[in-house]
């Protein structure tokens, strides 16, 4: 798999169309680095939330869908009067990690509970980035 850097990102991003618009400013790379490795072996996540062409939330699902070439799910949601456009080439990534070791682990067995698979594979799948 591709190394999953700010760099790769931000050329993904000018190099493909992009059809939902973000309203988060931030993204955090090793977030995405790790749901892209996650995607590479399979592994489904809840669908994005998105009204009209805006995604509301699940913008790390959508961006690492989008570079995995991973079919990911929507469903309708409502923005309200705080949610902003950003257009992707002005969001900005973050390459500090946004989780703690005790989150990761806790997503991990949601990922796997989710996918009805065995801790140790999802665990596994970080561990052989």
């Amino acid at each position: 798999m591709q190394k999953i850097t700010t760099e790769f990102i931000k050329t993904f991003i000018i190099s493909h169309n992009i059809a939902f618009v973000a309203t988060q400013p931030k993204l955090c790379v090793p977030i995405i680095s790790r749901m892209c490795q996650k995607m590479s072996h399979g592994i489904k996540f809840d669908e994005i939330k998105v009204c009209d062409n805006l995604i509301i939330d699940g913008h790390h699902r959508y961006l690492s869908a989008l570079i995995m070439d991973f079919e990911l799910g929507q469903v309708l949601s409502n923005s309200t009067s705080a949610t902003k456009k950003t257009a992707w080439n002005l969001v900005e990534f973050d390459e500090e990690d946004w989780d703690t070791q005790a989150k990761i682990a806790y997503l991990n067995k949601l990922d796997a509970k989710y996918n009805k698979l065995e801790i140790e594979f999802v665990n596994q799948i970080l561990l052989d980035e």
